[in-house]
């Protein structure tokens, strides 16, 4: 008697129908964060205590990024052959994130100038304390400078990259040595051939990390909402309105034309990665489903080699939601405390923020240190004024994480079909829902 094969994506779909909701990730991290909400709101004290569980889980999701670049980067680039090709990709990655971080600063910046959220609030910056800020700006001041910054990009050992967990240093590892083994041709493929497995079972490891994302989104909530409360937002309601509205128009406005340009749909996207982008919501960082969603991008047909350097590059040099958040900030401080700003210097920090946002996710504290680098170059807007939104800035980083991630996935698909790597079969099958990806292996699910 003949067997019948059964394809995997028709397999796994079955499958995915038949499990129970309340087992599917997005429902588990959904139902941690509302709880998370509750025990920091009711019990504070019990809520801050929680920080370990966000913290160690975000650890565990960093600890596996950088050998994931690194084996996804090597395999996509050796396996292609084509240097050319990859130069091509890397410029138009780089193209692609220029015009459409300006836009988002752009964006930030009319919304605030329309919206004025800040405007009667009168805070006499001279009442706050500006001692740690100023320490902080002039430290970040330091290391966001071009030289420094080039000089960062390079590891000071090979293995050094891997220690320090910095993006951008795996990557550059990552594409020297794929460069070396193109060069050297068919007698390395047995090496290739075992980054590749390596790969599949990283793969596997981010798939016994995940099912602790319940309980770091519990953590996280619990500690965010613990620490600072409800009550922390209602001072600055408008503010935070306004922001989370402009991302949204971004998201929908900006994202959602490249996407019906490109021919899918933005909101089919944003379904398709809901699981990751509860993870970013829990954990306040877009790193969190960086794993994930490369798996996702492969899985959806986009080309190996790009999603092995377009995602990676894209946490250094594709922050929409840092850039809308860095240029809503600084606009609403100047505002908070009366600081005069012309049309000339809003552009002028315009095009400091096009700059100074690179450097976001280089630094330690991300984009609250990259803003007070910022205003303490252009020496307008008081840097003690940061102490106004220290208390909601963690809400703000949630909004911006989840443009990143968006943005990002975006990026992705957009780079594969400007580069003629994008399976459109696969593309319309996954954000429909007709190929589940039940396993974190893209290369599983075909």
């Amino acid at each position: 008697m003949e067997a019948v094969a059964i394809p995997v994506q028709e397999a796994r779909a079955t499958k995915a129908e038949s499990t129970p909701f309340y087992k599917h990730l997005y429902f588990q991290v959904l139902t941690a964060i509302l709880l998370g909400v509750a025990l920091g709101h009711f019990y504070p004290s019990i809520g801050e205590a929680t920080k370990p569980l966000g913290d160690l889980f975000i650890k565990a999701v960093k600890m596996i990024i950088a050998p994931i670049i690194f084996c996804t980067v090597v395999h996509g680039i050796a396996s292609a052959g084509d240097l050319k090709r990859v130069g091509r990709i890397g410029v138009k990655a780089l193209i692609y994130f220029e015009v459409v971080t300006t836009l988002a600063l752009l964006i930030g910046l009319v919304a605030m100038n329309i919206a004025k959220p800040g405007v009667g609030m009168n805070i006499d910056p001279s009442t706050l304390d500006a001692s740690s800020f100023n320490s902080m700006a002039s430290k970040a001041s330091a290391e966001m400078g071009f030289i420094s910054y080039i000089m960062h990009i390079v590891p000071n050992t090979f293995f050094g990259a891997f220690a320090e967990g910095e993006i951008l240093q795996v990557l550059f590892v990552s594409i020297l040595l794929a460069v070396g083994l193109v060069m050297l041709g068919d007698r390395v493929k047995p090496l290739v051939d075992i980054i590749d497995m390596a790969a599949h079972g990283l793969f596997g490891v981010v798939g016994i990390i995940m099912k602790a994302a319940p309980i770091g989104a519990f953590g996280a909530m619990a500690f965010t909402i613990g620490k600072y409360g409800l009550g922390s937002l209602i001072p600055l309601m408008k503010m935070i309105a306004v922001f989370y509205i402009t991302c949204i128009v971004f998201v929908i406005g900006v994202l959602g034309a490249i996407a019906y340009l490109c021919g899918f749909s933005i909101f089919k996207f944003m379904r398709y990665i809901s699981e990751e982008l509860l993870i970013v919501l829990g954990t306040s960082s877009s790193e969190a489903a960086l794993p994930r969603m490369m798996a996702k991008l492969k899985a959806a047909g986009c080309g190996e080699s790009v999603v092995g350097l377009v995602v990676p590059a894209g946490y250094s040099f594709n922050l929409d939601g840092t850039c809308i958040n860095l240029t809503t900030l600084a606009i609403f401080l100047a505002q908070a405390t009366n600081t005069p700003m012309s049309t000339e210097q809003q552009f002028i920090l315009l095009g400091v923020l096009l700059l100074t946002s690179k450097g976001a996710a280089s630094v330690t504290g991300g984009s609250f240190v990259v803003l007070a680098a910022t205003l303490a170059s252009l020496n307008s807007v008081p840097v003690a004024s940061l102490a106004i939104i220290l208390g909601v800035y963690r809400f703000i980083s949630e909004g911006g994480a989840l443009v990143n991630a968006i943005g990002n996935g975006v990026s992705a698909i957009v780079i594969a079909r400007w580069e003629g790597e994008l399976d459109r079969d696969r593309l319309n099958a996954a954000l429909d829902g007709r190929a589940h990806v039940a396993t974190y292996d893209a290369e599983l699910v075909a």
